[in-house]
C-alpha cells in the first residue's frame, strides 16, 4: 500500500520518472536478492557451507559482489528512467537526472547490504533447523525486498527532493559517495572465487532485466499518469511481487534439482529442452511439475488476501467489483502461467549450455514478470474503462 500514498508525494507528482524507477529497484531486488540466495541456497544444499571457512568465504564474495552489482545497475536504472521519461515529454531537467540518479543508486546499494544480510541469516537458520532455504529464501527476499525499497526510496528521494532549492549539491555528492566505492567491492569480489566469474560474466542478465524491467516502469508511468487509471498504482506492486516471488521458488528449485546431478552441461539426462509441452511442465509426476501445480494453485487465494487488505484499508481508487477482480485474477493467473512455463523451460536451457541458472535465470524470470504483470494489469483496466466499468471507480 506504499505506492498509494506514495504518489500523492510532491517528488512522485512533480518528478514522474520516480514511477519509471519502481518496477526496475523492485526487480533488482528479484535480480541481486533472489539470486543471492538461490546462490547460497545451492551451496548450502550440496553442502559447500558446512565450515565456518567456507561460511565466511561464501558471505564475504556474495555480499562485495551484489553491492558491486547493486551500484552499477542503480545507477543504470537511472539513466534508463531519465532516458524513458524524456523521450515521450521532450523534456529534460539535469536537477531531476542528478535527484534520479542519488535515488536510484542509494536505495539499491542500500537495500543490498541489508537484504543481504537478512537473506545470509535465513539460509544459515534454514540449513541448522533441517529445512531446505529453496523454499524459504527466495519468498522472503522478494516480500521483504518490496518493503524495503519501496520505503528507501520513498524516504530517500523526498529527502533529496527536498535538499534542491537550497543545497542542490547533496544529489551529486550522494551520487560519487557510493560510486567511490565501488573500487573497494570489486577487490573483494575478485578475491573470491566463488564469485569472481559471476563478477565478469553475470552482468548480461541483470542488465538487460533491469531494462526489461524499466519498459515496465514507462507502462506504469504512462498510465498512471491518465487520471482515468490512477488506481493502477497500488495494485502494480502486488501482481508483480506475487509473481516474481512464485516463479524464483520454482527457478530456485529446479536449478537445486539440477546441481544434485552434476555440474551445469554435465548430465545427459538435463539436457536442454527446445520447447516443453505444457502438460510436462504442469501435468507430469516428476517433482518439478508437482512444485509448479501448487505455485499456481497459491495464487487466487494469495491475490484474495491481498485485494481484502486493501479494500479493508480503502486503499487504491478502485472499488473491487466482481467484474474487477474476474478481470485482476484472470490477468495474475495469465501472468505466473507463463512465468512458470517460461523457468521450467529457460533452467533447462541454461544448464544444458553451461550456464549456472542460479546466477542467470531469476534476473530475467523476475523482468519478465515485472513487464507481463504490468502490462496485463494496463490492459484490464483500459478494458474495463471501454466496457463501460466506470462507476466502479476505475481510476477515479
Amino acid at each position: 500500500l506504499f505506492v498509494l500514498i506514495l504518489q500523492h508525494w510532491d517528488v512522485f507528482k512533480y518528478v514522474t520518472e520516480v514511477f519509471i524507477l519502481v518496477p526496475a529497484l523492485l526487480g533488482l531486488k528479484g535480480n541481486l536478492e533472489m539470486t543471492l540466495a538461490s546462490r547460497l541456497s545451492t551451496a548450502a544444499n550440496i553442502g559447500q557451507m558446512d565450515t565456518p571457512k567456507e561460511l565466511w568465504r561464501m558471505i564475504t564474495g556474495n555480499m562485495a559482489l551484489i553491492q558491486v552489482q547493486a551500484t552499477v545497475v542503480g545507477f543504470l536504472a537511472s539513466i534508463a528512467a531519465v532516458i524513458f521519461g524524456w523521450i515521450p515529454d521532450g523534456h529534460f531537467s539535469i536537477d531531476h537526472a542528478v535527484l534520479l540518479c542519488a535515488s536510484s543508486v542509494a536505495t539499491a546499494f542500500i537495500a543490498s547490504l541489508v537484504l543481504g544480510m537478512i537473506m545470509i541469516g535465513v539460509i544459515i537458520g534454514s540449513r541448522k533447523m533441517g529445512i531446505n532455504p529453496d523454499n524459504v529464501a527466495t519468498p522472503i527476499a522478494a516480500s521483504l525486498g518490496d518493503l524495503i525499497t519501496l520505503a528507501l526510496l520513498s524516504g530517500i528521494s523526498w529527502g533529496l527532493y527536498k535538499e534542491l532549492e537550497s543545497k542542490a549539491y547533496v544529489n551529486p555528492l550522494v551520487c560519487a559517495f557510493f560510486i567511490a566505492l565501488l573500487p573497494i567491492w570489486i577487490i573483494i569480489a575478485k578475491k573470491n572465487t566463488a564469485t569472481r566469474e559471476v563478477l565478469y560474466s553475470g552482468w548480461e542478465p541483470v542488465i538487460i532485466a533491469m531494462a526489461i524491467s524499466s519498459a515496465g516502469g514507462l507502462i506504469l508511468d504512462r498510465t498512471v499518469s491518465d487520471p482515468n487509471f490512477a488506481g493502477m498504482a497500488v495494485f502494480t506492486p502486488v501482481i508483480n511481487g506475487v509473481g516474481g516471488n512464485l516463479v524464483a521458488v520454482q527457478a530456485s528449485r529446479i536449478s537445486t534439482y539440477l546441481h544434485m546431478s552434476g555440474m551445469p552441461g554435465e548430465s545427459s539426462e538435463t539436457a536442454p529442452r527446445k520447447c516443453p509441452s505444457p502438460c510436462s511442465t504442469f501435468f507430469s509426476s516428476d517433482v518439478n511439475s508437482r512444485s509448479a501445480r501448487v505455485l499456481f494453485l497459491l495464487v487466487v487465494p494469495g491475490h484474495l488476501v491481498f485485494l481484502y487488505t486493501i479494500s479493508s484499508m480503502q486503499g487504491g481508487h478502485t472499488t473491487l467489483t466482481l467484474i474487477f477482480i474476474v478481470f485482476y485474477m484472470t490477468a495474475a493467473l495469465l501472468q505466473v502461467l507463463i512465468l512458470l512455463y517460461i523457468a521450467d523451460w529457460m533452467v533447462h536451457w541454461m544448464w544444458g549450455r553451461d550456464l549456472d541458472p542460479d546466477n542467470f535465470s531469476i534476473p530475467y524470470l523476475t523482468a519478465l514478470g515485472d513487464l507481463i504483470g504490468t502490462g496485463l494489469l494496463a490492459l484490464s483496466f483500459h478494458i474495463l474503462w471501454l466496457i463501460g466499468d466506470r462507476d466502479s471507480d476505475v481510476g477515479d
